[in-house]
């Protein structure tokens, strides 16, 4: 038996996955074996709780578990880091619980959340240069861990509600759907639930259009009569948010 076979046989072992492995791996192996068994997935639990933790009180141990451990099983580690490792896990919670919409985006606001935490780092820009903008050609930049989810669900304010340790509410679709931006101060991930106006509006700002063309576009798009005044709501939002790193 080659080496490649024998590793093959041990992430089967690993896995509960059904493979050709060596009696040695498949039969009595002792504790020895044991330990890899157990340590290998309990580790890649933790990490996923970790990663997951308002997914984890939302469901239960019981529910999150086996949903942690159907995951790990299709979807081994692959990065050097177990940093990287939830990624994908909301998929796949979207594929166990298609009926509860809730629970996807409790996991998707999760992991943004914690991209956002270990994401690059950017100084919110200073509300005292505005008087130097010139909005006729001014540009808007984001702070590079600005991320936006659509949601239909009153997700956020599950999330909210289980941090704060407070009565979590049922989940509920939302009148119309929305989004969430997710972005960091400092080293605090922040969030917000968003209409769909305003993420038009941080749309176009990222597509590089001035602040002026902006506003034109909201009245085009919108038929919004006082589009200045809503795209100048949204930008005292951002910058007392400190989402915005730099207006150029």
């Amino acid at each position: 038996m080659s080496l490649l076979d024998l590793q093959r046989g041990f992430i089967g072992f690993l896995l509960d996955q059904p493979s050709e492995i060596p009696v040695a791996v498949d039969g009595d192996a002792g504790p020895g074996l044991a330990v890899y068994h157990n340590a290998y997935s309990a580790q890649l639990v933790d990490c996923l709780k970790d990663s997951y933790e308002r997914l984890w009180a939302w469901l239960g141990d019981e529910r999150f578990e086996q949903a942690a451990r159907h995951h790990i099983a299709q979807h081994p580690p692959h990065s050097w880091t177990l940093r990287d490792y939830g990624g994908g896990f909301s998929d796949t919670i979207n594929a166990l619980y298609p009926g509860d919409i809730e629970v996807g985006e409790i996991a998707a606001l999760d992991w943004a959340l914690r991209r956002a935490f270990d994401g690059p780092n950017a100084v919110a820009f200073d509300p005292q240069r505005l008087s130097d903008v010139d909005w006729e050609d001014a540009v808007i930049d984001f702070v590079p861990t600005l991320d936006l989810l659509p949601v239909k669900t009153n997700c956020g304010a599950i999330w909210n509600a289980i941090a704060a340790g407070e009565d979590v509410p049922p989940a509920e679709m939302l009148p119309e759907p929305a989004w969430i931006r997710v972005w960091r101060v400092d080293l605090q991930p922040h969030f917000a639930t968003i209409e769909q106006t305003e993420m038009g509006a941080i749309q176009l700002a990222v597509s590089g259009l001035s602040f002026a063309r902006l506003c034109d576009r909201l009245a085009e798009e919108n038929g919004l009569e006082s589009a200045v005044e809503a795209a100048g709501g949204y930008l005292a939002s951002w910058l007392q948010d400190g989402l915005i790193a730099n207006i150029r």
